[in-house]
């Protein structure tokens, strides 16, 4: 059932993005600001559905599979949007993407986020597959196992590997790229995932634990936003 409706997201997502295409070419703000959406939507929308299966045995070679086999999907049908606040400042750094169009692809991603984290606890309150059974109930299951000096250090060092894998793999062929960042996320996931989750993407993390935010808005956007901001403005700064 989860796998169907990860499956139904996709789908749906790629259907949304081609209107867009077809219908708001005319209008580059609006356009830009949707496909982001639609496109950041379908990350975190099957990233909670996915945070459910942890514990599926075998473990924890399922949820690494699932990971693994869920990013190549989200390369090959997101082609062209980035999901990632971080990696909406690389373009604005570089003066590719101008201020105004960097700030509302940011914006739709933040919309994004809340959207998926609404429309997962729908699908959750209607308890049709088992790992929904107390999904709701679970409030804040804190991702973070560690101190917090600790944990800002791991997804600042990961939002680093990441984005310098982002920038080296740019000269790879396109159907081996996707398998390689693929690849990477979930060795990330796999080293640091018991830590920090190994996020290193705010919206993302805005959308798997807002219940966190709310508790201790400090620590937790210290460590999901600030550290992989910071990630990215150091990869930006060196190269």
């Amino acid at each position: 059932s989860s796998l169907l409706l990860m499956s139904g997201v996709v789908v749906t997502v790629g259907l949304c993005r081609r209107l867009a295409r077809r219908r708001l070419r005319s209008r580059p703000h609006l356009f830009a600001f949707l496909v982001e959406m639609f496109s950041t939507f379908q990350i975190c929308a099957c990233t909670n559905e996915l945070s459910l299966l942890g514990n599926v045995e075998p473990k924890p070679h399922t949820a690494l599979t699932l990971t693994y086999g869920f990013t190549v999907l989200h390369g090959l049908t997101l082609a062209g949007s980035t999901c990632n606040p971080c990696g909406t400042l690389q373009p604005m750094w570089g003066g590719g993407t101008s201020l105004s169009m960097g700030g509302l692809k940011v914006a739709a991603q933040f919309v994004a986020a809340v959207l998926a984290r609404v429309f997962m606890h729908f699908i959750w309150s209607l308890e049709m597959a088992e790992p929904h059974f107390g999904a709701l109930s679970q409030g804040c299951s804190s991702p973070m196992q560690t101190t917090e000096v600790q944990a800002f250090c791991i997804e600042l060092l990961f939002s680093v590997v990441f984005q310098l894998a982002v920038l080296r793999a740019e000269s790879v062929n396109p159907k081996y790229r996707v398998h390689l960042i693929a690849l990477l996320i979930t060795m990330l996931v796999y080293a640091g995932g018991n830590l920090t989750g190994a996020i290193f993407n705010p919206a993302l993390a805005f959308s798997l634990h807002a219940d966190c935010f709310y508790d201790k808005f400090l620590s937790y956007s210290l460590v999901y936003w600030i550290a992989p901001s910071l990630g990215k403005f150091l990869i930006l700064y060196v190269f």
